[in-house]
């Protein structure tokens, strides 16, 4: 299993000196998020421009943003973005994906589209321009929401045969399932509340059945302790037994620097 932290808040300079302070405290992966407004009292920073600066300050961890409601953005845009983290990084970018939270005023407020099956539609057609626009190769997409001649993109993402892609899963959902069955990894979910082991055991276990798992990465989130090792690895080990590849920490109470800063250096939940 490996162990990843998402910053939450703080300055823009002080969220890159917690990247670099993660990465010296032996985590494998750090993360930011992707918001346009959460709410009048809370910083939101540009995930992309972040993940840039994050690239040049680390040289291990695996760099990305939980999640990237991609429905929003327009996907060779995301194309160029993530191409240009992927080599300043030297290939250590993921790709997390979901359809975005329902209340996100970065969509109703804006004009952009709330309905879920709209936002799922334009999800599925920016991951497949995402493929294909990364691959070097002439492309041309024709499909409802986005349209253009054949295109090639260069230069590529360092990463072959692309940059991997996490997406959001709801395990009760066919269609939610089925597309992260297609792709390089899945952040699970079952409704409200933290996912337990066993319902990691069960999506591990039906993706298991439709697809190798090699290389395929499952990924859960969740708080432990920063005073208390043993108590923290003790929270994490009946996911890494139940097939979760990576354990992000994910403390979304709070956006205060001095927290982060202390679960950040009393490293990750390793058992």
């Amino acid at each position: 299993m490996r162990y990843g932290v998402i910053i939450t808040g703080g300055d823009s300079r002080e969220q890159v000196e917690l990247a670099r302070a993660a990465e010296s405290a032996g985590w494998d992966g750090v993360f930011t998020w992707d918001g346009i407004h959460v709410g009048d009292d809370i910083a939101v920073t540009d995930p992309f421009a972040l993940m840039a600066a994050f690239a040049m300050v680390t040289e291990r961890v695996t760099l990305g943003a939980i999640v990237q409601p991609l429905a929003r953005r327009k996907p060779w845009e995301v194309a160029r973005q993530t191409t240009t983290v992927d080599r300043l990084s030297g290939g250590r970018l993921v790709l997390p994906v979901g359809l975005g939270a329902v209340d996100d005023r970065g969509f109703g407020a804006v004009g952009e589209s709330v309905d879920r099956r709209e936002r799922a539609a334009k999800l599925d057609e920016s991951l497949a321009i995402l493929d294909g626009l990364w691959s070097g190769e002439p492309y041309e997409h024709r499909g409802a929401h986005y349209a253009f001649p054949p295109m090639a993109f260069t230069p590529t993402p360092v990463q072959r045969p692309r940059i991997p892609i996490w997406v959001v899963g709801i395990w009760n959902r066919p269609r939610s399932m089925a597309r992260a069955l297609r792709w390089d990894g899945i952040l699970p979910q079952t409704g409200p509340g933290p996912l337990s082991p066993e319902a990691v055991a069960a999506v591990r276990a039906w993706l298991g059945e439709r697809r190798s798992l090699d290389g395929y990465d499952i990924v859960v989130e969740g708080v432990t302790p920063a005073g208390d090792a043993a108590a923290a690895a003790a929270a994490v080990e009946p996911y890494r037994e139940a097939g979760a590849t990576w354990w992000i920490e994910s403390n979304w109470s709070t956006w205060d620097v001095a927290p982060q800063r202390a679960r950040i250096d009393a490293g990750p939940p390793r058992a």
